[in-house]
């Protein structure tokens, strides 16, 4: 790829400030996969009144989910290493590109590890009570985070100056080994009696203290890191079963007061690797009497889809869940480009929109910072990448996951919460549009949005009763933003016990369809799980352009036998708003009254009142 140095990012990162017109605008930031545009901020976009026959986004502000923490990555001891090694001046301006919410990305969260992980520039792994064999410290008199002040702690609080809103989550590798049954870092399970589960609770809040003294407050910590990675490559790492953690968190609890415990803290699925004991384990954990001390629960990307992220939510909607760790990664004889690109519409699929979609409350890469083989590393991972690397030269340059969190981390801010939007595009690819919306806390949007295609794709965007279009390349990720309060005079009704998901699920990538050229009397009916009283009705056909109804009519019924007309009309693009008088029905149905040669679909269905 054509690396770009960091300090070419000071063009078009300006922060987002207000509309300078009378007219609704949105200001817009993309990036593309070849680099031609890094975060590179375009000609503003006017909202206007005219609907659009693209399939189209529609915003709706008084729908709102999880509400979001932050966006980042992790200063490991090898990030700390060669962010160290810089000269001062490119040091400082490194940590502002990455940190500091108007000349930078605004980095705002980070995972960082209690002790060392793979990525670890020292010959030898460390924790913060390490004895020699054969002993214990049960008292914990050695224990000591001076390792940390060398290097990580320093750029920690330069962190936290740059963008004092920044969140930290600590995470353990392995606890000191004299608490293991193998009396390693690497492997080997905690070992099983009450003293060893106390002495490790009060070892974390040992570095919670200290680290809070260092003036780095630890908002999250989780017990262990990936605790089902029963056979790490030569790098610290614990097999620890959920009767384990259980019994960690339960010590861990009643020690803590300002810390959130977040539990699991690995994969969306159990990789096949990891075999198939405890494939529940998170569920397992919130199951448990321990779960009255966690905030929620932790993922990692290496295997699965973040769906599991909502099913677990669905179980447990009490629960929160954050998205803690995935690397970018890159085979030997990858060219450059190839690895941005990849990297590029992979993150943006799956961790910037899939994790945000599925409840997560932050998005956060692994190490922020790394040379240009992909280290120091010390066992583990020798394919994985930052958000920047520092070259050989010294120069310092950007990789794709610096604009895939900064898409978010720039414009999201901490406390946002994310609102409803029409999405088409799925994690898997599906060559679609997808996106995710936040409301800030000062009132603003950002809307984040990936076109899935290797084409140009077009799209509308709809915020109360104003619409703009918009065309991104293909592969493209790009930021929107407005401060207009664009509401609706409508409001969505909830449309909980309807039972025809397809139809009424919030996701445009699911649909029915016809599966046949239109005709009259095709149709498709929708039961909405009790009577509703509404006044709109929008019919969204999806992300395929042209298959909608063409005529159509909208009937309704209390019983799903006795049926009356409510209105009829023509369809003219993907997205169709009826209007009716207020009524009631438990049952919609939607039937072709004309011909066309293509099929047409239903992606889903809202009421308004």
């Amino acid at each position: 790829m054509r690396l770009t140095a960091i300090v070419a990012l000071v063009l078009g990162l300006t922060a987002p400030a207000a509309e300078a017109s009378s007219a609704p605008e949105a200001r817009v930031w993309v990036t593309t996969p070849d680099r031609a545009e890094l975060m590179h901020e375009r000609p503003r976009v006017t909202f206007g009144t005219a609907a659009s026959t693209h399939p189209t986004i529609v915003v709706d502000p008084g729908r709102s989910y999880q509400t979001m923490d932050g966006f980042g990555a992790s200063i490991t001891d090898s990030s700390a290493e060669v962010l160290t090694n810089l000269s001062p001046a490119v040091r400082a301006d490194t940590m502002h590109k990455l940190f500091d919410p108007k000349q930078g990305i605004g980095v705002s969260f980070l995972r960082q590890p209690v002790g060392s992980s793979d990525f670890t520039a020292a010959a030898d792994h460390y924790t913060y009570d390490d004895v020699p064999a054969g002993q214990t410290d049960f008292a914990l008199q050695h224990f000591s985070v001076e390792h940390d002040e060398q290097k990580i702690l320093p750029l920690l609080r330069e962190a936290k100056r740059l963008n004092p809103k920044l969140k930290v989550m600590a995470t353990p590798w392995s606890p000191p080994a004299w608490m293991k049954t193998n009396d390693s870092l690497v492997g080997g399970q905690l070992k099983d009696d009450p003293k060893i589960y106390d002495a490790y609770a009060r070892y974390l809040v040992k570095f919670v203290n200290a680290y809070t003294a260092a003036g780095v407050p630890i908002d999250f910590i989780s017990v262990q890191n990936e605790p089902q990675n029963r056979k790490p490559d030569a790098y610290p790492g614990t097999d620890m079963p959920v009767a384990a953690q259980i019994k960690v968190i339960e010590a861990l609890g009643p020690k803590l007061h300002r810390t959130k415990i977040l539990g699991y803290d690995h994969n969306w699925a159990t990789h096949p690797n990891d075999g198939t004991a405890e494939a529940d384990y998170p569920y397992q954990v919130l199951r448990s009497p321990a779960a009255k001390w966690l905030a929620g629960t932790a993922y990692h990307c290496y295997y699965g889809n973040p769906a599991a992220q909502t099913a677990l939510h669905n179980a447990f909607p009490d629960k929160g869940i954050w998205f803690t760790e995935c690397s970018g990664s890159k085979g030997a004889a990858d060219p450059p480009a190839k690895v941005f690109s990849d990297t590029l519409r992979w993150h943006a699929r799956n961790v910037v929109l899939g994790t945000t979609r599925n409840w997560a409350r932050s998005a956060v890469n692994w190490n922020i910072a790394l040379d240009g083989s992909g280290g120091p590393h010390n066992g583990g991972c020798g394919t994985c990448t930052g958000l920047v690397t520092v070259q050989p030269n010294g120069e310092v340059t950007t990789d794709a996951e610096y604009y895939t969190i900064g898409h978010l981390s720039k414009f999201v801010r901490p406390g946002a919460r994310r609102i409803a939007s029409t999405s088409f595009g799925t994690t898997g690819w599906n060559g679609q549009i997808m996106d995710a919306a936040f409301r800030n806390p000062d009132g603003s949007t950002a809307l984040v949005v990936h076109n899935e295609n290797d084409e140009p794709r077009t799209f509308a965007v709809n915020a109360g009763d104003r619409t703009f279009e918009y065309t991104l390349p293909g592969g493209a990720l790009a930021t929107f933003t407005w401060t207009a309060g664009l509401r609706s005079k409508f409001r969505a009704i909830p449309l909980t016990g309807a039972t025809d998901p397809a139809l009424i699920d919030d996701d445009a990538s699911t649909s029915w369809s016809s599966g046949a050229a239109q005709a009259p009397g095709q149709f498709v009916q929708v039961d909405l799980g009790g009577r509703k009283e509404f006044r709109r009705v929008a019919i969204d056909s999806g992300g395929n352009l042209g298959d909608y109804v063409r005529d159509w009519e909208l009937s309704a019924s209390d019983d799903g036998t006795r049926w009356r007309t409510l209105t009829t009309g023509s369809s003219t693009g993907q997205l169709t708003t009826i209007d009716v008088r207020r009524t009631g029905a438990r049952y919609l149905r939607i039937t072709s009254t004309g011909t066309a040669n293509n099929w047409w679909s239903i992606a889903d269905f809202r009421l308004y009142k």
